[in-house]
């Protein structure tokens, strides 16, 4: 009985090693996302060059166009850095801390806990949802002053949310 015991026991440490899938696929999430960002600030460079040489459509509003796609690619990189979070966290919980870290890191990316692992996200996602709720706001016109008040109330309540979120933190 002995031994069924320790061989359930050791099945079940090491289906632990089932978390590197998780792991490995938000790294390649992480660099897919960071790599796709870069092309679209790429792409607006060209498009801000094309604009300024006259070679774009009449007509075209280059500040528009560049905010959308800055903010576009701001949205994608914290979206990478969450799967970046998630990748470090899940491998230093489940399979083993990472060795090659010194002492002049960053600590961003250490983490020690679940709950650490999920306050860390939560944050990066939130500033995630701010970005992509700015975004909106952007392609929004204001058509009237009730519109006007509830943008305001919505900064409001994004402000009094972050106050909240960092309020418990040790900056």
């Amino acid at each position: 009985m002995e031994t069924i015991r320790q061989f359930f026991e050791s099945l079940m440490w090491n289906a632990r090693i089932f978390v590197v899938l998780a792991v490995i696929l938000s790294l390649i999430g992480s660099i897919l996302l960071f790599v796709v960002a870069s092309i679209d600030i790429i792409k607006a460079v060209k498009q801000t060059f094309l604009y300024y040489s006259n070679a774009l459509e009449a007509g075209a509003d280059i500040h528009n166009i560049l905010l959308n796609a800055i903010i576009m690619a701001l949205d994608l990189y914290l979206i990478a850095v969450i799967l970046l979070i998630f990748a470090f966290g899940l491998y230093e919980l489940f399979i083993c801390k990472i060795q090659i870290k010194d002492e002049s890191s960053s600590k961003i990316l250490e983490i020690h806990t679940l709950d650490q692992l999920k306050d860390k996200l939560a944050k990066v996602i939130v500033m995630a949802l701010i970005v992509a709720f700015f975004s909106k706001v952007l392609n929004m016109g204001m058509k009237s002053t009730q519109d006007m008040l509830f943008f305001a109330i919505s900064i409001l309540c994004l402000a009094v949310g972050l106050y909240f979120l960092h309020k418990d933190s040790k900056h």
